[in-house]
């Protein structure tokens, strides 16, 4: 990276589209949010860390000043990609919930196809740690716990004694499964950072396990209580050092 680009004091940070690169797409849009939307765009196509400002302009339609001027360096244009996607999570999260059992934690964004790619980005956030990522899991595991109890109320689940417990680990299986999308691909043939209608080779044998269990009644109730013997040891031997 230049020297102007890295301190964003070139002397017109406005600067003409670079040579080769495509114009915005819809020129009604600000130059701010087609770089944040370029920038996600690349992110997760290629990391953070492998991704230049260069790259992330070229995307854009715009010139590397320009996104210097805006953002000021990668990594606050990183932070500003990763707040965008967390507030549109949080903004449709209620519409995509309505009458469901929240057992998918990123269902808001399974829908949105009206910019970069979401599910991908946050598929990449998630390896790489982001503050901002951190909170809105929190938040999905939150929402779960939620949802879920609504779901007990009516009737859709079942009860159990350690809800958070559950909305945690279902939360992150389902996270899991989503940074482990290129496996998915490649075992099952679906995108789950894509089309969720093309996807259902996964969803269908996770409704299996959801609805009909993997494990017998009988079984459960003696590997359970295999479980609850070993904690109870394990704690008075804590409880005697």
């Amino acid at each position: 990276m230049s020297s102007a680009t890295a301190s964003g004091t070139a002397s017109d940070p406005t600067a003409s589209v670079p040579s080769g690169a495509a114009g915005p797409a819809d020129p009604d849009r600000t130059a701010r949010s087609r770089i944040r939307d370029a920038a996600i765009t690349r992110f997760a196509a290629d990391g953070v860390a492998a991704t230049s400002v260069r790259a992330i302009a070229e995307e854009a339609g715009v010139s590397p000043p320009l996104v210097m001027h805006h953002f000021g360096s990668k990594d606050r244009l990183r932070v500003a990609c990763d707040q965008h996607v967390a507030a549109l999570v949080r903004e449709r999260k209620h519409e995509v919930v309505a009458g469901s059992s929240g057992l998918d934690p990123v269902a808001a964004l399974r829908t949105y196809d009206e910019g970069p790619p979401l599910l991908a980005y946050l598929a990449r956030t998630l390896i790489d740690g982001s503050p901002h990522v951190a909170e809105l899991v929190d938040e999905m595991v939150d929402d779960a716990v939620a949802y879920m109890a609504e779901g007990e109320a009516n009737g859709m689940l079942t009860p159990t004694d350690d809800p958070r417990g559950r909305a945690t680990v279902l939360t992150l299986w389902s996270l899991g499964a989503l940074v482990l999308h290129d496996h998915a691909q490649r075992l099952l043939g679906v995108d789950l950072a894509g089309d969720p209608a093309r996807s259902m080779d996964y969803f269908l044998p996770a409704l299996d396990i959801l609805g009909r269990g993997v494990i017998t009644p009988e079984a459960f109730a003696r590997i359970d209580e295999g479980f609850r013997n070993s904690s109870d040891t394990t704690t008075d031997d804590e409880g005697r050092a």
